[in-house]
């Protein structure tokens, strides 16, 4: 490994770390500089197995074994600080063994990732990372075959997102939908029914939308308090929602969203 031992938290070697818990400050600096953070030694490892590359590493003494086990490309810079350095640099108490600034990768077209997918994920415009982050991992736990993203949800690759998702946001095929006034087209254009998960007096209860037997399904969910915006629920073919009891009218979106994945799942 490229071993680099670093002193201070003013390098200008460590850019790239700098204020992680700043999140309008990250939001704006990981797309535009091409990058995104992985956090612990297994996050970044299935990220490289992704074919995902590494910029650099951020890492202590006591976990370099972890990260010499990755396999990392022998140019990649490892930088080896003290835990006091790492936490004045990220903002936080570094304890999950490493980081990683990778290359961002370049966003698929929405054809590409939905050529062969029968059951799709539609989010828009979730800002919570940990919601995203719990969508992606039902998604792959539950059969998904991708994510679509609309513009202005929140970042998958942001460190908490990928956190959350544990990973599993380099195993589902994702990139982001333009508005909707195009997305509906193409969606429709390969034979998806849109079907918005929503509160609506005319709402189809999920298992009877199962019953139909609608051969490829695009799934709608819409943020916290708000839910679907006027133009998802306009495009969708159909509104589904969650029979429920005890007084309870919904779920969190992530709950939801396994709940939904796990009702029309296709394998």
């Amino acid at each position: 490994m490229g071993i680099e031992r670093i002193a201070t938290s003013d390098d200008p070697r460590l850019a790239d770390y700098r204020d992680l818990t700043d999140v309008a400050l990250r939001r704006v600096i990981e797309p535009a500089g091409g990058l995104y953070i992985a956090e612990s030694a297994k996050v970044i490892q299935r990220a490289v197995r992704a074919g995902h590359r590494p910029r650099s590493v951020l890492v202590q003494d006591k976990w370099l074994p972890e990260i010499g086990a990755l396999g990392l490309d022998p140019g990649t810079p490892v930088y080896v600080v003290e835990s006091a350095v790492a936490e004045r640099l990220t903002g936080y108490a570094v304890h999950r063994g490493a980081l990683a600034a990778m290359h961002r990768p370049v966003l698929p077209e929405v054809a590409d990732v939905v050529a062969d997918a029968r059951l799709v994920v539609v989010i828009e415009d979730i800002v919570d990372h940990t919601n995203v982050g719990a969508i992606f991992r039902a998604a792959a736990g539950l059969g998904a075959d991708a994510v679509l993203v609309s513009p202005r949800c929140a970042d998958p690759l942001y460190r908490r997102s990928v956190r959350v998702s544990m990973g599993t946001v380099f195993q589902v095929p994702w990139t982001r939908l333009p508005e909707w006034r195009a997305a509906r087209g193409i969606l429709h254009g390969v034979g998806f029914h849109l079907a918005a998960l929503a509160l609506s007096d005319d709402a189809v209860p999920l298992d009877r939308f199962r019953a139909a037997g609608h051969a490829k399904v695009a799934l709608l969910l819409g943020a916290e308090g708000d839910g679907l915006s006027r133009a998802a629920l306009a495009a969708a073919d159909s509104v589904v929602t969650i029979p429920m009891a005890g007084g309870v009218d919904s779920l969190n979106v992530a709950a939801a969203s396994a709940v939904a994945l796990w009702e029309l799942r296709t394998r």
